[in-house]
């Protein structure tokens, strides 16, 4: 009798979306106000699907995307060289909900909210009705752990945000939470890879997730050697 074929790799890859509108208008982008790929985001989006046509890189079973605009377009433009995969939309997946903030300048926000010697704390939310970062690094993780699970043994490409990318070095790393400093920045339809053998062995409970690539972002300097 053969042997029963090894568990598959489970393969999770976080894409950050092309550059927004909102960041080139200097707005707040939640739910209510994302409106979208800038031009310079839809080429970068481009610049990625082309690379990953011609490399055959990402075999992916799975697309997912957050449902801000800005994920969910930058995942479409992605899609025909990932197969043609419909994009299944996810959330949870969401960058930090800001709450009344939503839509406003940064300028205006800083003087509504943030008053002299304030000083940060992970608990506070971003505005009332939002969420501190200590609750949207427990969605992100949540939910990314949830997603590994109920997809395990495929290649799943999950398009989302900065905030997502950097939460996942908590989660997956089995990490204390971090400060919120943004001591670290994804650059915009960069790659950051994991992988989980589940032949490999558990520590403390924690599944032994690989981080294989962080920030790969190489089609963004085809794009501007192309002008």
């Amino acid at each position: 009798m053969a042997p029963d074929p090894a568990p598959a790799l489970t393969r999770l890859v976080l894409i950050r979306h092309g550059e927004s509108k909102v960041t080139v208008d200097g707005l707040i982008g939640g739910p209510k106000t994302c409106s979208g790929l800038s031009p310079v985001g839809v080429r970068q989006a481009e610049a990625l699907r082309d690379r990953l046509a011609r490399t055959a890189e990402l075999r992916a079973d799975v697309l997912l995307s957050s449902t801000m605009p800005r994920a969910r377009e930058t995942a479409e433009i992605i899609s025909p060289a990932l197969g043609g995969l419909q994009v299944e939309q996810v959330e949870d997946l969401e960058e930090r909900r800001p709450g009344e903030c939503d839509g406003m300048t940064w300028e205006a926000y800083q003087a509504a909210y943030r008053p002299e010697g304030w000083t940060f704390s992970i608990y506070e939310p971003l505005s009332p009705g939002g969420e501190s970062f200590a609750e949207f690094q427990v969605r992100a993780a949540t939910t990314l752990h949830q997603v590994a699970r109920s997809l395990a043994g495929r290649t799943i490409v999950v398009v989302c945000h900065g905030g997502i990318i950097e939460a996942s070095l908590v989660a997956l790393l089995g990490l204390p939470p971090s400060v919120g400093s943004g001591a670290t920045h994804q650059p915009n339809t960069s790659i950051t890879e994991w992988s989980l053998d589940p032949s490999a062995t558990v520590a403390r409970g924690v599944p032994p997730w690989k981080l294989v690539r962080y920030n790969d972002a190489g089609h963004l300097a085809d794009l501007a050697a192309a002008g």
